[in-house]
């Protein structure tokens, strides 16, 4: 999984891309408590505002912390371009196809791991996480790549987006809302109250399978016949529906997954989207100018066919719908295009440094946010306690917390200097 190499050398390597990532995952491992600190010590309405787009919604809508994730499947996207490209002209496609099989089942395993693989017991281990999605959209994304010419990935994309869309439309599902307390409330109109008492206790036990909880809420699946179409409402859909009946193991949301089977499939759209990026920015026979323009103008185009198609079928991030892929897709070209001017056109590079350091090792710096307790947590070793408990009575309501925060940022800002000055950026 590990190796050491001058990544720097490596042809073709765009530094806005390394930047861009890593400027993704800065928000990822820390950045938002900078301003969550900021909002506790001046809680103005500018900052309130940024601590809201630091916040995912709740179901439906759109802020800048719904594009975190989708930006980084995006960017896998452009990477694979450049990184198959060169496997196919040194090994050829077989190799390629190699190369993409492994890096897809490592980083899932990565996933599960990540996710309680070796800490907990089955059925408590999540399957289907955020690692776990990045490795199927990278992996059939770079299949697809490996086999179609552009036009019939468009075609593939299209037909995935406009699919998931009539599934999730005219594929009728049982008219039961999956939260525990709508389930305890059904459970008690049916005389269960035992069941009813055990969704209603707190924690998450109804996301094991053989828990008295989960028996409760699959007797109450079953005995419902009503049927309906086109519902997106939390818990009342096609793939919250799906992920309670097929897919093992722990839930997110108890019994759906942010994460699930079925969106998975539009995510896999979010990774090609990065791939027509990949090919735009890898072809010589268009200039830098042009690039920048058609990467601004195409995902200004796409956010507003996103928000065009929204009122049909809602900008939901939890199920990933065709309409979010076309709005986060959007504004993650725009970034690359800025990203792309000002560093690789441009050539103003002296403030993307620290991104770069995060971008060459993303993947190292995310796992480590948690199998090492994550930066933060150390921070809060190093200056929280009566420190942070001083600052905060004492000197300004926050002031402790931003303490912390930047003492995070600063021991996450060293430990990938570190890894970049030693040249060792370890991949999957």
């Amino acid at each position: 999984m590990s190796e050491t190499s001058d990544s720097t050398s490596a042809p073709q390597r765009l530094m806005s891309l390394d930047a861009l990532r890593g400027f993704d995952m800065f928000w990822i491992i820390g950045a938002e408590s900078l301003v969550w600190a900021l909002n506790r010590m001046s809680p103005s309405k500018p900052v309130q505002f940024l601590a809201r787009q630091l916040e995912h919604v709740e179901w439906e809508g759109f802020r800048f912390y719904d594009l975190i994730f989708p930006l980084f499947v995006f960017m896998a996207g452009v990477s694979l371009v450049f990184s198959l490209n060169r496997i196919i002209a040194q090994a050829g496609r077989g190799a390629a196809v190699k190369r993409v099989i492994r890096r897809g089942v490592v980083l899932f395993i990565l996933g599960i791991i990540y996710y309680g693989g070796l800490s907990s017991q089955w059925p408590d281990i999540r399957l289907m996480g955020v690692l776990n999605r990045i490795a199927l959209a990278y992996l059939f994304a770079g299949l697809l790549y490996c086999f179609l010419k552009p036009r019939a990935l468009a075609v593939v994309a299209l037909a995935i987006l406009l699919g998931y869309w009539a599934a999730l439309a005219l594929i009728p599902v049982r008219d039961i809302r999956l939260e525990k307390q709508h389930l305890a409330a059904l459970a008690e109109r049916l005389g269960d109250s035992k069941g009813a008492a055990l969704l209603r206790e707190p924690g998450n036990p109804s996301a094991i399978k053989d828990s008295a909880a989960w028996a409760t809420a699959v007797k109450l699946f079953n005995a419902t016949t009503n049927r309906v179409t086109g519902k997106f409402e939390q818990g009342l859909n096609l793939a919250n529906h799906f992920d309670f009946k097929y897919l093992p193991g722990r839930k997110y949301d108890v019994f759906y997954d942010p994460e699930g089977i079925l969106s998975t499939l539009p995510a896999v759209v979010t990774c090609l989207l990065g791939v027509f990026a990949g090919l735009l920015l890898n072809d010589s026979t268009v200039s830098q100018s042009r690039k920048v323009t058609l990467l601004i103008a195409c995902g200004v185009g796409a956010a507003a066919l996103g928000w065009l198609w929204n009122p049909l079928f809602p900008v939901i991030k939890k199920i990933w719908t065709s309409s979010y892929v076309l709005v986060a897709g959007g504004y993650s070209a725009v970034l690359l295009g800025v990203f792309y001017l000002v560093v690789d056109v441009l050539k103003v590079q002296w403030w993307c440094q620290p991104f770069v350091w995060i971008g060459m090792n993303s993947i190292t710096v995310y796992l480590a946010s948690n199998f090492l307790g994550g930066f933060r947590k150390l921070a809060a070793r190093l200056a929280g306690g009566d420190v942070q408990i001083y600052l905060n009575e004492h000197v300004l309501k926050g002031t402790g917390d931003m303490l912390v925060s930047i003492v995070g940022l600063l021991l996450m800002f060293w430990f990938v200097n570190f890894l970049y000055r030693k040249k060792v950026f370890l991949r999957v």
